[in-house]
C-alpha cells in the first residue's frame, strides 16, 4: 500500500480538512483510500473514518515502537493510505517528520494561504531544507494551499514554488468546512460530519493523480508474534461517553478474548464478562446520565466482588466518587476509586508519558515500564491512603509523580495506551 503524509507548518493550518478533502478525492478517483493519524489521537481519525467508513490507523513511535509503527500501517488495506500529521511537521520529540522517517513516507505539507502567495513557498522551502538541521531524513516533495482561492491566487502559489517542490492543489475557503471544537479539539466526526457534497466541491481542486504518483510504498515490517486467545471474555464500553479506542486496542483484545460492548450513558448492565475496559472519552458531558443510568452502580457491585476493571482517563473518571463538570454540577460516579475529579477550564495535562510499575500488576510486571499518553481537563482530588501501581518516569499522571489508581481488582490511569504498548495483552492475561 502506497502513502504519504499530510503535515502542517503548525497546528490550526487545517490538517484535517484537507485529509479530509484529499480523501474524498481518492475515492471520487477510484481510488480505495486507508486514512492514518500521526501521534495520540482519536478525534480526528473519527472524521476520517466517517468518510471512508474504515478505521483510522494510529502511527506513534512513541506508544508503538517503530516496528510496531510499521506493523499498524500495514494493518490498512486501502490502496493509498492518507496519513494526517500532528502540529507542526517538526514539532515534538514525536514529532510527524519522526513518524514519516519511520515509515518511509513522502511529506506533501499543508500550508495556510489564506494571506499568502510567494511567502506559501517560502514557507515550504525552509520546511524542506529543515530536515537536514533537524536531523530527519524525510522528503518534502511538494505543497496543498489550505484556505486559496483560485485563480491569480493559486498560480502565484504554483509559479513561486522551487522546481523540486509540486504543487498538489489547494483546499478552497469554504463555510462549510469548519468543524465545530471544544475541549480536547474538535468534536468527534459521528456528530459533526463535514456535508459529503462540500467535500466534494472542495476535493474538486486537489490534484489527486500527482498526489498518487508522489506516494511511496514503505518497507514491511517483521511478522507478528502469534498470540494464543484465552478464554476470557472482556466488555467494553462503547458510546459517547466512552468513544477514545485505538482500532488497534480493540483487534487486540478480539484476538485474544471474546469481546462485548455495553453503554453505560444508555443505562446497560454490565455484560457476564471476566474484565471491564472503560476507554476514554467524555463522561463530564454525559454525568447526569451516567449518575443516573445504573450502570457504574452495578460496575461498583461486581468490582466489589472482584471484576477486574480497567478504565483509561474518562474511565478513570467514571470510577471515582464524583466528577464534577465546568458548569459546577457534581455527578455521583461509580465510587470504586477513592478520588473526587473536577474539570477545569483549561488542560491539565498533555504529552507523552513513561509509567514504571510499582508490583506486579494486571497491566505491567514489577518494574516494568509502559508508554502511553495523556491528555485531560480534569484534576482528581485523591484519598490520603490511596494506593498506585505507578511512578511517571515522563508525564504527569494522577498526583505526585503517581498514576494507575487501585482499588480491589480496579484500576484507573490518565494514560492512554496502544495495543503495541503491550498493556492489553497483560490485561487479558490477568483475567
Amino acid at each position: 500500500m502506497k502513502g504519504l503524509v499530510l503535515a502542517g507548518t503548525a497546528s490550526g493550518v487545517g490538517k484535517t480538512v484537507a485529509s479530509l478533502a484529499v480523501l474524498r478525492g481518492l475515492q471520487r478517483a477510484g481510488y480505495d483510500p486507508q486514512p492514518a493519524k500521526a501521534g495520540p489521537d482519536f478525534i480526528d481519525p473519527s472524521h476520517h473514518a466517517v468518510v471512508c467508513d474504515r478505521p483510522s490507523r494510529s502511527l506513534d513511535p512513541w506508544l508503538c515502537g517503530e516496528e510496531g509503527c510499521r506493523r499498524n500501517y500495514w494493518r490498512g488495506d486501502g490502496d493509498v493510505c492518507v496519513a494526517e500529521g500532528m502540529m507542526g511537521l517538526y514539532d515534538g520529540t514525536n514529532s510527524t517528520a519522526y513518524v514519516a522517517e519511520t515509515l518511509d513516507l513522502p511529506v506533501v505539507l499543508v500550508v495556510d494561504a489564506k494571506a499568502g502567495m510567494e511567502s506559501v513557498a517560502a514557507q515550504a522551502l525552509g520546511f524542506q531544507e529543515y530536515a537536514a538541521e533537524a536531523d530527519r531524513d524525510i522528503d518534502v516533495v511538494g505543497v496543498l494551499a489550505q484556505r486559496a482561492h483560485g485563480g491569480r491566487h493559486a498560480e502565484g502559489i504554483r509559479e513561486a514554488l522551487p522546481d523540486d517542490l509540486a504543487y498538489f492543489g489547494r483546499v478552497p475557503p469554504l463555510s462549510g468546512l469548519d468543524i465545530p471544537e471544544r475541549h480536547l479539539g474538535l468534536h468527534m466526526g459521528e456528530e459533526d460530519p463535514i456535508d459529503i457534497e462540500t467535500l466534494d466541491e472542495a476535493s474538486e481542486h486537489v490534484r489527486v493523480e500527482r498526489l498518487v504518483d508522489a506516494a511511496e510504498e514503505p518497507p514491511r515490517p517483521d511478522p507478528e508474534p502469534e498470540r494464543a486467545k484465552t478464554d476470557a471474555t472482556v466488555a467494553i464500553a462503547d458510546d459517547a461517553a466512552f468513544c477514545f479506542k485505538y482500532p488497534a486496542t480493540v483487534e487486540r483484545l478480539r484476538e485474544r478474548a471474546d469481546v462485548v460492548t455495553f453503554s453505560p450513558v444508555e443505562g446497560d448492565p454490565v455484560p457476564d464478562c471476566d474484565g471491564v475496559y472503560l476507554p476514554g472519552g467524555y463522561p463530564e458531558l454525559h454525568g447526569a446520565e451516567l449518575a443516573a443510568g445504573g450502570t457504574l452502580d452495578d460496575l461498583k457491585a461486581r468490582a466489589t466482588d472482584g471484576l477486574p476493571v480497567f478504565g483509561e482517563c474518562g474511565g478513570l473518571m467514571a470510577l471515582c466518587e464524583t466528577l464534577t463538570d465546568t458548569d459546577g454540577e457534581t455527578h455521583e460516579m461509580a465510587g470504586i476509586l477513592p478520588a473526587d475529579v473536577e474539570m477545569c477550564d483549561r488542560y491539565q495535562a498533555l504529552d507523552h508519558v513513561e509509567l514504571a510499575a510499582r508490583d506486579e500488576g494486571p497491566l505491567a510486571d514489577s518494574g516494568e515500564t509502559v508508554r502511553g499518553h495523556e491528555f485531560h481537563y480534569s484534576k482528581t482530588d485523591i484519598a490520603t491512603d490511596a494506593t498506585f501501581a505507578f511512578d511517571v518516569k515522563r508525564g504527569d499522571g494522577i498526583a505526585d509523580e503517581r498514576d494507575g489508581l487501585t482499588e480491589y481488582r480496579t484500576l484507573g490511569t490518565y494514560a492512554h495506551f496502544h495495543a503495541e504498548s503491550g498493556v492489553f495483552d497483560r490485561f487479558v492475561e490477568s483475567l
